[in-house]
């Protein structure tokens, strides 16, 4: 048996090239010149695969080196040389399944069908220029005052002087409410619409609240009481509250004769600032005292909350409308700041520092967004991401600070009004017909993708 091994062993080494005979040799020698790069890969040989009685009978019978050689090969490779290995590595594995095939398929094509089958987010844009400017001769830059509201039936107000004026949105007509008087003209302060669009109450420098109906552009009630100019107003269904520079708040009721039923007391400074919450529980407050006062509506006394993390004063005052008891505020030049409040627990949510003087406020209805608009240096409108506070946009185009904004009743467009004695109207976010289309449309194209790579 040795002396079988010993000449299947001198049978290989024929067989193999010289370059793999050499490399069966135990003992190393070293060359003068570099060898070549071998032609196949090294690896540990498999002779359970080599039928070694069959090569030595092959090579007992065989006469010259041509039978040699085809007896060997046809002995080790079934009389296939060229595509065979002289010795195998392992048995051949099995042949795949279809299904193991289709089974793999399956699990890397899992992500490509996720990303067809959700909707694609598109981009939404905002147009940085404003879409229509008027002008507004004799606009007071007052910081303290609020000379802008939208109404439900579409119609503008904006207090220019001792005058009020009306934009229809619906047909772009201008109607004047009233003009003040050239002998002895009286400022307006401030305006603010009822609910139903039917009136709009009027503050005045005359240290009054005025109560007009619109369509027929009369005054129906003329309310006093205050010591000084009224520079904030808000609405509570027949509720109307007042804000003045004496530091105080008034409740009327516009029903009875006996209007005035309720003072709220507790700021130092000009009210400048005032918000009914959307469900009529709370009045926010804000002062040119630096605080901002959260009011219950059944409070008699003391403020539920006093804000006092402001250094300036707090006008800009907005309640999120789409989750209760948030509410933003913002301060003049001295902070900067808008700070967002749980009205229910007092805290602090969350403030960011704006670089620039806060002058109003306006929360988004169909985007988790709200907008700031600002004094010196950009004298801009901001769009931001609540709650993350990632600003979405800036919007350019006044020359003086920005001291008033109102949203339109489909809360798509903001109006601003400015020192430089323009209002701008500013396509900023989409109404909900609109916002739910477009998302129909993208489930659909998603839907149509999923298809396609499913056929595919």
């Amino acid at each position: 048996m040795e002396n079988s091994n010993a000449q299947i062993q001198q049978a290989l080494n024929r067989a193999l090239p010289a370059s793999a005979a050499a490399r069966s040799t135990p003992a190393k020698t070293v060359s003068a010149t570099p060898r070549a790069t071998p032609s196949c890969d090294r690896f540990i040989p498999n002779r359970e695969s080599c039928n070694t009685d069959a090569a030595l009978l092959a090579l007992e019978d065989a006469d010259s080196d041509s039978d040699f050689s085809s007896q060997l090969s046809k002995s080790l490779f079934d009389g296939d040389a060229l595509n065979s290995k002289i010795l195998a590595f392992k048995h051949k594995a099995k042949p795949c399944t279809q299904s193991f095939e289709a089974n793999m398929r399956a699990v890397y094509s899992a992500n490509d069908m996720d990303m067809a089958s959700a909707p694609k987010r598109v981009n939404r844009y905002i147009p940085t220029s404003a879409e229509r400017i008027l002008d507004a001769p004799e606009l007071i830059d007052d910081y303290y005052l609020n000379l802008l509201d939208w109404s439900s039936q579409n119609k503008v107000a904006i207090a220019l002087g001792a005058s009020v004026y009306l934009w229809d949105a619906v047909n772009q007509s201008i109607d004047v409410l009233f003009e003040g008087s050239e002998e002895s003209p009286v400022a307006v302060t401030s305006v603010a619409w009822m609910a139903d669009g039917s009136h709009i109450a009027i503050g005045t420098d005359n240290n009054d609240v005025q109560l007009w109906n619109v369509e027929r552009k009369k005054q129906v009630r003329c309310m006093t009481g205050h010591s000084a100019r009224v520079g904030a107003l808000s609405w509570n269904s027949h509720v109307l509250s007042s804000g003045s520079r004496d530091g105080l708040i008034f409740h009327h009721d516009v029903r009875v004769a006996q209007h005035h039923f309720r003072t709220l007391t507790g700021h130092t400074q000009e009210v400048c600032g005032l918000k009914w919450s959307p469900d009529g529980t709370q009045l926010a407050s804000g002062s040119n005292d630096n605080t901002c006062m959260i009011w219950d509506a059944s409070s008699t006394g003391s403020a539920r909350f006093t804000f006092t993390e402001s250094v300036a004063a707090v006008k800009a005052l907005a309640w999120c409308p789409w989750q209760k008891n948030v509410l933003a505020t913002g301060s003049g030049t001295a902070d900067r700041h808008i700070r967002f409040y749980n009205t229910q627990s007092g805290s602090l949510i969350n403030k960011i520092d704006t670089q620039s003087q806060v002058c109003s406020l306006v929360w988004s209805t169909t985007e988790k967004e709200l907008l700031s608009s600002h004094g010196f240096s950009q004298n801009q409108l901001s769009v931001w991401k609540f709650p993350s506070l990632v600003k979405v946009a800036d919007l350019t185009g006044h020359s003086a600070r920005v001291l008033h904004t109102a949203i339109s009743p489909d809360g798509t467009t903001v109006c601003s009004a400015a020192a430089d004695e323009t209002m701008r109207f500013w396509k900023v976010w989409e109404s909900a017909a609109q916002k739910q289309a477009r998302r129909a449309q993208e489930t659909a194209v998603s839907g149509t993708s999923s298809k396609m790579l499913a056929l595919r």
